[in-house]
């Protein structure tokens, strides 16, 4: 029998709420399905609203590898043992279909640039890991929404790249991160350019944040 929303997602949320991240989605798998648990819950955030909470926990621990990636799964890891969950994350080997899951669990399509388009964050939101239970939830099924991409006429995320790494069905990715590294200043400093031609701003990440990514990147 599934559970009561109320009594995972509420909690979820509200645990993940201390450090600015929110349930991204989640679903019950098929029984016929290839599946590593019965249901997945997709945590992240939209905007940059967790920023403060990292960037503190960061100037604690300055000398700590993938320092994103590490506080995510600090944060994600005590939440999943308060609810009796396991935890996947988007680097993990071998690599779960975090792509995929995001789409089924809240409906999105890819942009351009091959970031997922959110109706209400843009391009302006990241999946940080993935709790997976070992019964079924009950969990609200995905609102269908207009993919704001599908409504943009003149696409300025594929007009903008100075290198033109984006075709809108290819990602030359080596093009772009050699631009980057070399003459590509304004991308490193304040973020990808074609990223921020993107009209749906509202949550547009801080030039720092942008350019803590970008470092990553490179």
């Amino acid at each position: 029998m599934p559970i009561r929303s109320a009594s995972v997602t509420d909690q979820i949320a509200v645990l993940l709420a201390e450090e600015d991240l929110i349930v991204r989605g989640g679903f019950n798998f098929e029984p016929e399905e290839d599946a590593p648990a019965k249901a997945v819950i997709l945590v992240g955030h939209g905007g940059a609203g967790y920023w403060p909470h990292f960037a503190g926990w960061q100037r604690h621990n300055p000398h700590i590898a993938n320092p994103l990636d590490t506080w995510s799964r600090i944060v994600i890891d005590r939440v999943a043992v308060a609810v009796g969950a396991w935890t996947a994350y988007p680097n993990d080997l071998p690599y779960l279909p975090f792509q995929q899951w995001a789409m089924r669990a809240e409906g999105l399509q890819a942009s351009p640039l091959g970031i997922l388009m959110h109706p209400r964050f843009g391009l302006w939101h990241a999946y940080r890991g993935a709790l997976l239970f070992d019964r079924e939830i009950s969990i609200q099924a995905v609102a269908t929404s207009n993919h704001l991409c599908g409504l943009c006429a003149e696409k300025p995320c594929l007009n903008s790249c100075p290198v033109g790494a984006f075709s809108g069905a290819d990602y030359a990715v080596e093009r772009c991160r050699s631009h980057v590294r070399k003459e590509g200043a304004t991308c490193r400093d304040e973020g990808c350019i074609a990223r921020n031609a993107c009209p749906h701003d509202a949550y547009r990440y801080p030039a720092d944040v942008q350019a803590f990514h970008m470092e990553a990147f490179i």
